[in-house]
């Protein structure tokens, strides 16, 4: 592809704005509010599943799949309110948090800001596929499983 010299010029100041501590911040928040957004949407569909799918009445599992459908549902479910704790906490910090009027401090405070906020998405996401799979399995175990 031939691209001009004025899409070029334009090409490389986006790459610069892209690069600005402030910019990266702004794109990491964005991105942020979106798994929060994601989390959310996952948690009520999963629990809407698990609800119009699965078994209506675990008493009438055997002991140990029931006991395991309730493990799995408590471990998913915590698992997904952390990840969408994390979320939010990615997407709006922590009240309090220390603001810099000098500016080299504040640029490093994007700076730090961003790498965490990359961080805190990154352990959401692991744990929202962790909480899908809890969910899941509860689901299919009282699917599967042997009942009285």
């Amino acid at each position: 592809m031939d691209f001009t010299q004025r899409e070029l010029r334009a090409a490389e100041r986006r790459i610069e704005a892209q690069s600005d501590p402030h910019e990266q911040l702004r794109i990491a928040r964005q991105q942020a509010e979106g798994y929060r957004n994601f989390l959310s949407s996952l948690t009520a569909v999963l629990t809407a599943v698990f609800v119009l799918k699965g078994q209506e009445d675990l008493s009438k599992l055997d002991s140990v799949p029931r006991w395991t459908v309730v493990g799995l549902l408590i471990s998913g479910f915590v698992t997904l309110i952390v990840a969408s704790w994390l979320g939010v906490l990615a997407t709006d910090g922590r009240p309090g948090e220390e603001s810099w009027s000098e500016p080299g401090r504040f640029l490093e405070g994007e700076v730090r800001r961003t790498r965490r906020i990359w961080r805190l998405v990154e352990w959401a996401r692991w744990l929202a596929v962790a909480g899908v799979v809890c969910v899941a399995a509860a689901v299919i175990t009282t699917w599967v499983a042997p009942s009285s």
